[in-house]
């Protein structure tokens, strides 16, 4: 019986183990595939392009409705990528600020480069028909 108990505790165990580390070593292959995934810095740089034209400003956007997704991640070297991503500001007004975010990045820092941001002025047929 103890034998038994004993095979149970392992078993449980290596169970725990692997549910705890499987999703961390898909995430870190995933990142040395497509390289680091910087939500942060992009949205921020956005905010303060957009602030800086004018667009935006503290006041008027609804910070909680932001979104930001990754589009493209392309190695350009042994620790850089480049990547693109598509960040959207919800004002409080209800318009939205759809922008286009372009950087380097490497799993050290995000910031290898400044963010070249492109403010989407139309979207062209949406659901994509």
């Amino acid at each position: 019986m103890l034998k038994l108990e004993a095979l149970a505790t392992r078993t449980l165990l290596l169970v725990v183990t692997l549910v705890i580390n499987v999703p961390a070593i898909a995430r870190s292959q995933a990142e040395k595939t497509h390289g680091p995934n910087c939500i942060e810095w992009p949205t921020n740089m956005t905010f303060a392009h957009l602030k800086n034209a004018g667009l935006a400003d503290n006041y008027s956007v609804d910070f909680s409705k932001t979104k930001t997704a990754r589009l493209a991640s392309e190695k350009i070297g042994k620790d850089l990528w480049h990547q693109v991503y598509h960040v959207t500001f919800t004002k409080k007004s209800g318009d939205v600020i759809d922008a286009i975010a372009v950087h380097d990045a490497s799993q050290e820092e995000c910031s290898m480069t400044g963010v070249e941001v492109f403010v989407v002025s139309k979207v062209l047929n949406p659901e994509g028909k």
